[in-house]
């Protein structure tokens, strides 16, 4: 059946109601941050199972429901969203996300979506230019940073074992990561063939981040196990923690020794666009690839991350296929030969209309702003009996433990009313709490409610 436009149009603008009345109260911190209903009770109050069966939404039926659905969600623009890496989204993303929910262009395939196309070309474009890979440069965008991860190995897979593809992966091949590495890149080392056991762990600080100095020991371990290393993996910044490893230095280290350098900067790239900390990415020209995620400090919806690429020709050696309804012609303009999608979204749309509407400035000043609003946590909470920080934050990610008791519990306790979202994460095989400064309505006055808020009830370190 064709569009009914006119119900079309009634049913999107209750759509651009609702969620600017479900931003607007979010963003002011009035209602829960976070609602923990049991499914099949949401399921009920939805009334799926009722719509499902009978159909016959109409644009006031489907308002009501939107309504009571976007309730029940969690609000990432709250100021007491401080969880999960993923953005407050800019409402540009939220407009590429609606145009490509209409237009529907999978733009792999440049016939398909000629102007998604493009935009992604120019996106990658300006990309590779503040990595510092120029025109030699390769990438492409990928629906996810676990996704980009698994696409970079394949790249580096390709230059260690080229007949890889078509003849199985050669059992010799190894992976050199910290652990503090994101699980992807354990879970792509397990699909790409080369098994869990492939995946070699790199001598790290106290804080997780790689220990350059003992990088030729990590190395002798790996020859002496009768692997050779296929790449080595550094975080830009770390997921747990926040923090960087020495790009420059283990660059430095891996074209010394001919390894593949790959940096994983799904969350921390973005620092390349703020004079005041783009210093914590020195030396990530040197990578051989790279991920950066847009859909965390660009600001764009889920999901955009891209796999780039120091010289083009790796990441095109990614893959290797035939495909006679869609591989065919002048392959110049397609992006299927770079990525694991065909039917990919208009994804650059995304990062282009944050750019368009704020500039490189503008995301760069809410890079600045959010670390700078961590620091801020971690300024406060040192200040104030029984709070313990293992480090000084370099992004706006920070650890931080409260009183010598179950740190999950209180995280539990600190979520029963939805006053407040943040997480935890394990430092030297020690729980702590874990907060990520991702909205831009999280200010001082937030900060103090939530240390206050740990502190009721609870037993001080040393109390």
């Amino acid at each position: 059946m064709m569009w009914n436009v006119e119900e079309f149009v009634r049913a999107a603008g209750l759509t651009v109601d609702e969620l600017a009345a479900y931003v607007d109260e979010s963003q002011r911190g009035l209602p829960p941050v976070i609602r923990r209903r049991p499914p099949h009770e949401l399921a009920e109050r939805l009334g799926l199972a009722r719509w499902m069966r009978e159909g016959g939404m109409t644009p006031e039926g489907y308002g009501e429901f939107l309504h009571a659905y976007l309730a029940e969600g969690t609000r990432l623009h709250h100021p007491a969203y401080l969880a999960h890496q993923v953005a407050s989204p800019d409402f540009p993303a939220a407009l590429a996300d609606f145009v490509h929910g209409a237009a529907n262009n999978p733009m792999a395939i440049y016939e398909m979506g000629a102007s998604a196309a493009t935009v992604e070309f120019e996106v990658l474009r300006w990309m590779l230019g503040k990595v510092g890979y120029g025109e030699d440069g390769g990438g492409v965008l990928t629906h996810g940073g676990s996704l980009a991860n698994l696409t970079a190995l394949l790249a580096a897979r390709a230059a260690a074992a080229p007949d890889a593809w078509t003849d199985g992966v050669p059992g010799d091949l190894a992976l050199l990561a910290p652990e503090s590495a994101h699980y992807s890149l354990t879970r792509a080392a397990a699909i790409l063939g080369l098994g869990e056991r492939a995946v070699m762990p790199l001598d790290v600080d106290g804080l997780g981040r790689v220990d350059v100095a003992r990088l030729p020991d990590a190395l002798e371990r790996v020859r002496r196990a009768g692997r050779r290393p296929m790449a080595l993996v550094a975080n830009a910044c770390s997921t747990g923690t926040g923090l960087y490893d020495d790009l420059r230095g283990i660059g430095g280290f891996c074209a010394d020794n001919g390894v593949w350098f790959h940096v994983d900067g799904a969350h921390g790239a973005s620092a390349l666009l703020s004079e005041e900390h783009r210093h914590l990415l020195d030396g990530i020209e040197l990578a051989d690839s790279l991920i950066w995620d847009a859909h965390k400090m660009l600001r764009t919806s889920s999901l955009v991350a891209a796999v780039l690429t120091r010289r083009e020709g790796d990441l095109d050696a990614a893959f290797r296929q035939r495909a006679s309804y869609l591989f065919y012609g002048d392959q110049g303009f397609d992006l299927i030969g770079r990525t694991v999608e065909c039917s990919k979204a208009e994804l650059g749309l995304k990062i282009f209309l944050n750019l368009a509407w704020r500039g490189e400035r503008g995301l760069g000043d809410y890079v600045t702003r959010q670390y700078a609003t961590a620091r801020r946590f971690w300024e406060l909470a040192r200040e104030r009996p029984g709070f313990e920080c293992p480090y000084e934050p370099e992004s706006n990610i920070v650890c931080f433990r409260y009183g010598a008791g179950d740190q999950a519990a209180l995280r539990e306790r600190l979520m029963e009313d939805g006053a407040f979202l943040l997480t935890s994460a394990e430092i030297g095989g020690v729980r702590h709490l874990r907060i990520t400064v991702m909205a831009p309505a999280t200010d001082d006055k937030t900060l103090e409610a939530l240390l206050d808020r740990i502190a009721e009830g609870e037993e001080p370190i040393g109390g």
